[in-house]
């Protein structure tokens, strides 16, 4: 499809995704002051159907922030407390033995878990043992819960949102590399600004009570998944995400030195597609039906920065996945004819 074809076809619904942003922030803005950023990246995840990891610090209302998201969309929302003692049947369901009253007989009949939600909170999610992350991961990935030998179809859409606490490690079970990168992005909740905080105890200090509204339907949503997808890319686009990510992969044709010192591991495939998933939603979000360099880059660190398994001497150092990512975007061309002519990626192209 041409971006003039989608233009034609589905400019109300990229003039809809651009209204329904300002109106979320807008309804957000109601409860949430500030974390504008972090509420871009979820609405760029959300719209990519992906999902999101979130590291902050407790009391910087993540929680608040998700539900009254999955308000303002008038989705089903689930919070699940991860704890030590969770078990999979606890977030999927299970099957009960019931009794047929007509009949005498008896049956099983399956009683859904929390999971079945459209918006899943999933908070400490590295407070609980692996088996139940697989479970979690499991619906993620296949969007289905298997219980016993029966699948079950999760709702369209899914999202989940899953809160690591960066302090108190002590009891937790970390998520693995591989597991991260089943979520499209990790996103940080930072601190607020004095001005933030500032309004954030005149608010919560006082009677002051905030409706939202519903900006979109579940049906909305899928539609408009459909739409990012369907935003055509230049081949530069591709090439410029390609030349980013490859970078990260230690011992491949030209990989900077500086990576090959500070990583062990780098970024798979999934970064590359979540890259450009994630530009397209951007770009519509912002009214826009051609995605742009900048676009890419503007999603480099929440896409990379849980993809990157940094080397004893990058740790020993103090050095951060963000530093790395931005020493790429500072050596990588973003004019195409830079890109192409560039002796190390001619290299990289070529393999």
């Amino acid at each position: 499809m041409n971006e003039s074809s989608l233009n034609h076809r589905d400019n109300a619904a990229v003039a809809k995704l651009n209204s329904a942003r300002e109106k979320i922030l807008e309804q957000l803005g109601r409860v949430i002051v500030g974390q504008t950023q972090v509420i871009e990246e979820l609405l760029i995840s959300l719209f990519s159907r992906g999902h999101c990891l979130l590291e902050g610090v407790p009391g910087l209302a993540k929680t608040l922030m998700i539900s009254t998201l999955a308000r303002s969309l008038h989705l089903s929302f689930s919070r699940i407390q991860f704890t030590p003692d969770l078990m999979p049947a606890d977030i999927t369901g299970t099957d009960v033995i019931e009794e047929n009253r007509a009949t005498g007989a008896r049956e099983f009949r399956f009683l859904e878990g929390p999971l079945f939600s459209h918006v899943i909170l999933a908070d400490e999610i590295n407070r609980t043992p692996p088996k139940t992350q697989a479970a979690l991961l499991e619906a993620m990935q296949e969007r289905q819960a298997t219980v016993g030998r029966v699948r079950h179809p999760l709702a369209d859409p899914f999202f989940v949102l899953a809160t690591q606490n960066p302090i108190e490690q002590e009891g937790t079970y970390p998520l693995p590399e591989a597991q991260q990168d089943r979520f499209m992005f990790k996103v940080f909740v930072k601190y607020p600004s004095f001005v933030e905080e500032f309004e954030v105890a005149r608010r919560t200090t006082s009677l002051q009570t905030d409706d939202v509204a519903a900006v979109l339907q579940a049906e909305d949503i899928v539609g408009l998944q459909r739409i990012v997808r369907e935003v055509p890319l230049a081949d530069h686009i591709i090439r410029y995400a390609l030349a980013l990510v490859r970078q990260t992969r230690v011992g491949e044709p030209g990989t900077p030195a500086f990576v090959s010192d500070q990583l062990v591991w780098g970024a798979g495939p999934r970064a590359v597609q979540f890259l450009l998933l994630g530009a397209k939603a951007r770009a519509l979000l912002q009214g826009r039906t051609h995605v742009t360099v900048a676009d890419v880059q503007a999603l480099a660190k929440p896409v990379l920065r849980h993809r990157l398994v940094l080397s004893f001497t990058a740790q020993s150092e103090g050095v951060a996945p963000d530093e790395i990512i931005d020493r790429l975007l500072e050596q990588t061309p973003a004019r195409e004819d830079e890109l192409t002519a560039d002796p190390r990626f001619q290299k990289m192209f070529a393999v």
